[in-house]
């Protein structure tokens, strides 16, 4: 499980979290994979590519888990 800390902003939409944390190759690839179904936010599929991301949300993609911190 890797942890993602927001450094003071508010939140981080989640195309942008997939491409800064690595997993994937770029934020179109990230798109995609939203779109796909591929990505789950605290158990749930999320279809939209700029969800808000807050504290304490897991997203989870490809066998991987992100957690969100301060």
């Amino acid at each position: 499980m890797q942890i993602f800390s927001l450094e003071g902003h508010p939140y981080i939409a989640l195309n942008d979290l997939l491409k800064v944390e690595g997993l994937s190759e770029s934020g179109g690839q990230a798109k995609l994979a939203i779109a796909a179904g591929q990505v789950m936010v605290d158990g749930k599929v999320e279809l939209r590519k700029t969800c808000k991301l807050y504290v304490g949300q897991v997203v989870e993609f490809q066998g991987q888990s992100v957690t969100i911190s301060e």
